[in-house]
């Protein structure tokens, strides 16, 4: 008979001690999540998305957005970095000097060949069960997207989907449309 192997259940402690090597980890329940650099799409529309999600932000004065690397600190075996984070100007005290404590309000990945199901399926379950009210998934070889929204039974719910070139707006930024085109790049 089989004997099942026992895992170590990786901290927060385990987690400062990984190397600064270009890839990124974050801890999931213990587990440990590694991530080669993202490729070059990835990095456009990260970075197109913190231009335009972050421009908006500030022109309103509606709290901080950070983007990756920037730890999201929700238990001892949960540290995880987003693409990009958004804390709302009243909910401003979980920031920390090392990192976020707690659920920001928004939290934004870009889905890489190497993310999929993490992305889709697992932070999707993590940031769920940690209150993260908004989570939108974006994913730049098959240019579509997705925004969710805890409902009151504390699941995600399909707010908004948009494909291709067209403008995409949902939660928590009812006014903000953003030009997907641009997003995606050449």
């Amino acid at each position: 008979m089989a004997t099942p192997v026992k895992r170590a259940v990786l901290t927060y402690q385990d987690y400062l001690q990984l190397p600064d090597d270009g890839n990124r980890y974050e801890i999931i329940k213990g587990e440990l999540y590694v991530s080669p650099a993202p490729s070059m799409k990835h990095q456009w529309t990260a970075t197109q998305l913190t231009i335009v999600v972050g421009g908006h932000v500030s022109e309103r004065d509606l709290g901080h957005v950070y983007a990756a690397p920037s730890d999201v600190f929700f238990s001892e075996t949960s540290i995880v970095q987003p693409d990009l984070l958004f804390i709302s100007k009243d909910r401003l005290h979980i920031l920390t000097a090392p990192n976020v404590k707690g659920a920001p309000d928004l939290v934004i990945e870009v889905i890489s060949p190497s993310s999929t199901k993490t992305d889709q399926e697992t932070k999707r379950v993590l940031y769920e069960e940690q209150g993260v009210r908004h989570y939108w998934i974006f994913e730049p070889v098959e240019r579509w997207v997705r925004a969710f929204e805890l409902g009151a039974d504390g699941t995600y719910e399909l707010v908004a989907e948009a494909a291709s070139d067209r403008a995409f707006s949902a939660p928590p930024f009812p006014h903000l449309r953003i030009p997907l085109a641009r997003i995606w790049g050449a």
